[in-house]
């Protein structure tokens, strides 16, 4: 019987069987808000509070399947949530730092990706990068801004791949970029969605 996130990841267009295999294997009703196990396998954003909402896990599949990552890599995410995303980047890279702006969230990330080994949750400012692991190979960002934040292109490695929706908060275009010569290079649209805002220095005021 199919995994129904997936089942819901190949109707969305993922073929990249290691995204597949990381679907299934890890448990989307770790990383979801007391009260909402139930719809944990069903392909829809939860809430988890200060209007905030989880990405729908196929945009999760399509996003990280456009990261291109074959197992060696160093990423970068910005806006851990509850830690789902970062525990599919978990299993498809070498290592994970993902940037919160909410420290109970990050917190409460940090405690359920313990076991995962490889994914390290700091409480900061996303749009200012990180520079513990830097510098990465792939970049994802789970929070829209009309611009790529400058910190975020200066950390990625050339050739380095960059998945971010791209406008205002609420209608977006989600682009793969690649660094490619020092500047940031857009390459393909992967999906359209809907995502919270990217606050912070280099973001929205908050």
């Amino acid at each position: 019987m199919s995994h129904p996130l997936v089942a819901a990841s190949l109707e969305a267009g993922v073929r990249d069987a290691r995204v597949l295999d990381a679907m299934a294997a890890v448990p989307r009703v770790r990383y979801v808000p007391e009260g909402f196990e139930a719809a944990a396998d069903r392909d829809r954003p939860i809430p988890i509070g200060g209007d905030q909402v989880t990405t729908q896990p196929s945009l999760v599949a399509a996003m990280v399947e456009a990261l291109q990552l074959a197992g060696d890599e160093r990423v970068l995410e910005i806006g851990t949530g509850l830690g789902y995303q970062a525990a599919i980047l978990g299993r498809l890279a070498r290592e994970v730092w993902s940037v919160e702006r909410r420290p109970e969230l990050a917190a409460a990330a940090a405690a359920s990706l313990a076991a995962e080994g490889n994914v390290h949750v700091v409480a900061g400012d996303g749009s200012e990068g990180l520079a513990d692991g830097a510098p990465y190979d792939a970049i994802i960002v789970a929070a829209a801004h009309p611009d790529v934040p400058p910190p975020l292109t200066a950390r990625l490695t050339e050739g380095g791949r960059l998945v971010q929706p791209i406008g205002p908060s609420g209608r977006e275009n989600v682009f793969l970029f690649r660094r490619r010569g020092g500047d940031l290079v857009r390459e393909r649209l992967v999906a359209r969605a809907s995502f919270v805002p990217l606050y912070g220095r280099h973001g929205f005021e908050a």
